[in-house]
């Protein structure tokens, strides 16, 4: 089970507080010249946000890639939108949007 954690915790990106720039492992960091696959933790200690120069201490864990948002324990309320990743929340919202406006233009056919 800590073999799981160790893989997971090399997966999890980190997001500025400042400037909301993600480091994500798998892209690497080009500015600095950070490899591909390098961990957060892994990082020099002087290291800085390539956005805005902020420290390595001003930036926050959200997790891996693809994830659902949100506290682990509130994934269970709700209509089971909680468990949707961020990119199948925004299918849901906009697609809801586009149909709704297709109707309401449906309307001016009624005549």
């Amino acid at each position: 089970m800590s073999e799981q954690a160790v893989e997971t915790s090399v997966l999890d990106r980190y997001e500025c507080r400042a400037c909301g720039y993600v480091y994500e492992p798998e892209k690497g960091d080009d500015k600095h010249d950070i490899a591909s696959g390098i961990a957060f933790a892994e990082l020099p200690i002087n290291w800085r946000c390539p956005v805005c120069t902020a420290k390595k201490t001003a930036f926050a864990n959200i997790g891996p890639a693809g994830t659902a948002s949100g506290f682990k324990e509130n994934l269970g309320y709700g209509f089971g939108v909680n468990k949707l990743t961020p990119s199948q929340k925004n299918l849901l919202i906009f697609g809801a949007l586009a149909i709704g406006f297709l109707f309401f233009m449906s309307l001016y056919g009624l005549q």
